[in-house]
């Protein structure tokens, strides 16, 4: 997948890269420390960020945290069949 800027593109492929590795030969074997890919991720962060403005992407609005907030939607309460729905006919008059 592309980047919001094309301009981004390598350093996201960088990073990716970087983080695959780490991934697989870090964290998945314990060591938690993910500072290695940090600098790649800053370098690709700010290029999107930069992206993202120039296209009027509100930067704010991204980075606003929603999940596990009131801020976010919540599912309808599932609807309860009427009385006359459960009710089944048997053909009798």
């Amino acid at each position: 997948m592309n980047s919001v800027g094309s301009e981004c593109n390598d350093m996201k492929r960088d990073y990716d890269q970087c983080f695959n590795k780490w991934f697989s030969e870090k964290f998945l074997k314990g060591d938690r420390a993910d500072e290695a890919c940090t600098p790649l991720f800053k370098k690709y962060q700010s290029c999107v960020k930069k992206a993202m403005k120039e296209k009027d992407i509100n930067v704010e609005d991204v980075e606003r945290t929603i999940l596990g907030t009131n801020s976010e939607p919540q599912k309808p309460p599932s609807a309860k069949p009427s009385s006359e729905e459960s009710t089944s006919t048997s053909g009798t008059s």
